[in-house]
């Protein structure tokens, strides 16, 4: 691999290997080059060397014409635009550099399989105030001795990262808005192409972490609180799972409503490699939406910032109003994917020793403007390439944002896959909620009384 050499490369220094120590902030001179140099979120400004990526100038805001909070998030602001290129397993040596492992290993598997390339929109953005957070957090925030971000609140905690670790923590601690509700379909496709629905469910959502109201000193560190019910398929009608995430993954809790035996029972290791209840147990726990939980199974090491192609501003999937539509045989059907090129940091993760797991090797992409970990690699115990994992961000200026509704995984060894979060069928979107969800709505007690 070939990676820019920048100003915030340097800014590395010795420290890409490093995880689980005690790190200040980065010094004053270098906090404030956000908003100058670097975007108020910690990318960087500049387009490079030959425009196909460009500067950002502020984001997009501008409302989506037609679009009201609680509908479809349909509306696609580039939806006139045409492919600039398409890379196929023909040509796709012409782009190796562009690429990352599983998305080479999809093109060379699956004929079918393509990426259709968009001019690049550097569209991420946030609210005023979660700028001027991750301004303070620049110089405020750290990692203790227990890998956890402390003195972080209400923004990216490590806008200028040095380490693997903070830039997975500014992926878990993105900006997506303080509370939503979605309605949404997960399937698995068998290795045969056959499509089987895991759950019809609605998702109550906040992140406590971005109460614009509440200051650090009062943030009890739970930084995400989920709560799904199961209207579907038959046979899981009634189940639901709720979760508290805390920065120190010790505190973290989650139950799971058993409707047949009409009891709610706590989780006892709702983290790692875990299967989730919440994808019928097809996906482990920290594999949702590319990276999840817990990360002190891992050495992080801060490889660098290359240009990807990604997928990037996808509106356009949620455009079909059947799942079957978006679902091909052994993927998504390209006609409904935009990629777009834009710089990403580069996270390898490979097992402490002395623990486990059964994917002890990861890579991990993110995106310099949303923090979002667009696309990952999973290799197994034998050293295979076994899993590409993928989310599919989407453009919301109502927020504003670039965030994530869907998300999935290519078994490459199994031929199977998996897409969650689908929302083609439904009516609503991922619904902004205000004013935020009562906490009560998180607890054990409300899962059950309100779980079939």
């Amino acid at each position: 691999m070939k990676f820019k050499t920048s100003l915030i490369a340097a800014l590395i220094g010795s420290a890409m290997g490093m995880s689980g120590m005690s790190l200040a902030g980065v010094s004053a001179d270098e906090a404030a080059q956000l908003g100058k140099t670097l975007t108020p979120l910690g990318g960087e400004k500049a387009g490079n060397k030959d425009g196909s990526i460009p500067a950002w100038d502020g984001g997009y805001t501008k409302p989506l014409p037609g679009f009201k909070n609680g509908e479809r998030r349909d509306h696609d602001p580039f939806a006139s635009e045409k492919p600039l290129y398409t890379v196929t397993a023909k040509n796709m040596d012409q782009y190796a550099d562009k690429l990352t492992d599983g998305t080479k290993a999809m093109l060379k598997k699956y004929p079918s399989y393509r990426l259709d390339v968009y001019p690049t929109h550097r569209t991420a953005a946030a609210p005023q105030w979660v700028y001027e957070n991750t301004l303070k957090n620049a110089s405020r925030a750290k990692l203790d001795e227990k890998g956890v971000p402390a003195g972080a609140f209400g923004g990216i905690p490590f806008p200028i990262p040095k380490n693997g670790q903070e830039v997975m923590w500014n992926y878990l601690l993105h900006w997506r808005g303080a509370d939503f509700h979605i309605d949404f379909r997960h399937y698995l496709i068998t290795s045969d192409g056959k499509p089987v629905m895991t759950v019809d469910a609605q998702g109550e959502f906040s992140m406590p972490y971005y109460y614009q109201e509440t200051s650090p000193d009062k943030w009890n560190g739970n930084y995400w609180n989920i709560r799904l019910i199961n209207a579907g398929p038959p046979v899981r009608a009634g189940e639901a799972i709720n979760g508290r995430l805390n920065v120190d993954s010790d505190k973290d809790q989650s139950y799971v409503y058993l409707a047949g035996q009409r009891r709610t029972r706590k989780l006892p290791n709702a983290c790692c490699d875990t299967p989730t209840p919440a994808t019928a147990g097809v996906m482990t726990f920290d594999e949702l939406e590319v990276w999840s939980g817990r990360l002190d199974r891992f050495d992080w090491k801060l490889v660098g910032k290359k240009e990807v192609l990604i997928p990037y501003n996808t509106n356009k999937l949620n455009k079909p109003t059947n799942s079957a539509d978006v679902l091909g045989a052994n993927h998504l059907n390209p006609d409904h994917v935009r990629w777009e090129l834009h710089r990403v940091w580069v996270v390898e993760a490979n097992l402490k020793a002395g623990q486990r797991h059964v994917a002890p090797k990861g890579v991990y992409y993110v995106d310099e403007d949303s923090w979002l970990a667009v696309l990952g690699d999973r290799w197994d115990a034998k050293g295979q390439l076994w899993k590409s994992t993928w989310l599919m961000p989407i453009l919301m200026p109502d927020l504003p944002a670039v965030t994530q509704i869907s998300f999935g995984f290519n078994d490459l060894l199994s031929n199977t896959w998996f897409a969650g979060n689908l929302m083609n069928d439904k009516q609503s979107q991922y619904k902004i909620v205000t004013p935020h969800f009562p906490d009560s709505l998180f607890s054990p007690d409300a899962l059950s009384s309100n779980a079939r």
